[in-house]
């Protein structure tokens, strides 16, 4: 593989989702692919601004990069992908980025705490994962998570998270989204 740098990182990323993206995504009826593209749907109608925009469309790319093949996950293991994709992109992206792909795991376990109503929209297979991830935070966990910086950012992703498993759903390809991401790389 080339050394990674600001100059071809994204074309990086649109190899593994090109390679990659027609995987399915952890017992969805959506591919790993539609599952990002559509929450980064969800995003730009939702007028996020463009880092969240990102952040929702890179959210999962930690699956990718740790090549930990989702039977992993059915058999009981935590794959750690949000830490896997932040680390991945945090030489790449600011913050505004990162975080909320760090944080989106921990969120999901923080609504299900704080917002009984959230655990609703948890599809069967989400369920099975909040599992794995620790299921729901304690209120030390929660009065701990609710310090960070980027918590409304999270929230928001952590919902468009759970709307991009529609496997009827229409949406922009990657490429829609190149030049924002490019914008967004630091040099």
């Amino acid at each position: 593989m080339t050394n990674l740098n600001s100059h071809n990182i994204v074309n990086h990323i649109e190899d593994i989702f090109n390679r990659r993206g027609a995987e399915s995504y952890l017992g969805e009826d959506v591919t790993m692919s539609q599952h990002m593209l559509q929450a980064a749907q969800c995003a730009k109608k939702s007028g996020a601004d463009d880092s969240l925009i990102v952040a929702a469309l890179l959210h999962d790319i930690g699956h990718y990069q740790n090549e930990i093949p989702e039977t992993a996950l059915a058999k009981g293991k935590n794959n750690y992908h949000e830490e896997a994709g932040a680390n991945f992109l945090e030489d790449y992206f600011p913050l505004s980025v990162v975080e909320p792909i760090r944080q989106h795991v921990a969120t999901k376990r923080y609504l299900c705490a704080v917002r009984p109503e959230y655990f609703e929209l948890l599809s069967a297979a989400s369920i099975d994962t909040l599992n794995l991830q620790g299921g729901p935070m304690s209120s030390e966990e929660v009065i701990e998570f609710e310090k960070n910086d980027y918590l409304e950012e999270c929230i928001k992703l952590r919902y468009w998270d759970e709307d991009a498993k529609d496997s009827n759903r229409i949406c922009p390809s990657f490429s829609y989204y190149r030049a924002l991401i490019e914008s967004l790389v630091k040099n």
